[in-house]
């Protein structure tokens, strides 16, 4: 039996959860024996493979429409889809910018914070993403499994994936669950 192939991106968000998974530690060498880690932000692949993988991981809220690609991609590229700490489970920090118009936050962004040059202006181009209210993964694709946390910890996260290489759905409850 091949082991299952592994993708994950990072969307909005501090790059946190990521982090938490390299926290694993020597433990990181017990998940690369379970599974075939494919494409992530730590790695030289940066999509999921074409021909598709077994779990899809995304970590971070989705706040523009690069990042409604890269979750779409990785729906229809992945079998399972886990949405990876707060900011994609619930939105996050990311999502306290909803209480303002996207125009009030680009403002403040571009033009109005104190390191911002007397020329500061909200950059417009059609090769960038355009922002969006900021939401979680799961309301702009289905999600399977969802790992709440800010970020969540490393041992939540082994959990997870030696649950998910042997072919078992991972039940988070009790000393899985952790707030910190």
């Amino acid at each position: 039996m091949s082991k299952p192939k592994v993708a994950s991106d990072w969307m909005a968000g501090c790059a946190g959860c990521h982090m938490s998974l390299l926290d694993m530690d020597e433990r990181i060498v017990k998940i690369a024996e379970l599974v075939d880690l494919r494409s992530t932000p730590i790695t030289d692949l940066k999509h999921p493979d074409e021909t598709g993988v077994d779990v899809g991981i995304l970590e971070g809220g989705i706040n523009n429409t690069s990042n409604e690609e890269v979750a779409k991609m990785m729906r229809k590229r992945c079998k399972i889809l886990v949405a990876l700490g707060d900011c994609a489970v619930f939105g996050g920090v990311p999502a306290m910018r909803n209480f303002f118009t996207i125009e009030e936050t680009l403002r403040r962004a571009y033009v109005e914070t104190e390191s911002t040059d007397a020329e500061g202006k909200i950059p417009d181009d059609p090769e960038l993403a355009r922002p969006t209210r900021v939401r979680a993964v799961h309301e702009v694709v289905p999600v399977d499994i969802f790992v709440p946390g800010c970020p969540p910890d490393a041992d939540t996260i082994f959990y997870v994936l030696s649950e998910l290489a042997q072919g078992r759905k991972p039940v988070l409850k009790d000393d899985k669950l952790h707030w910190h």
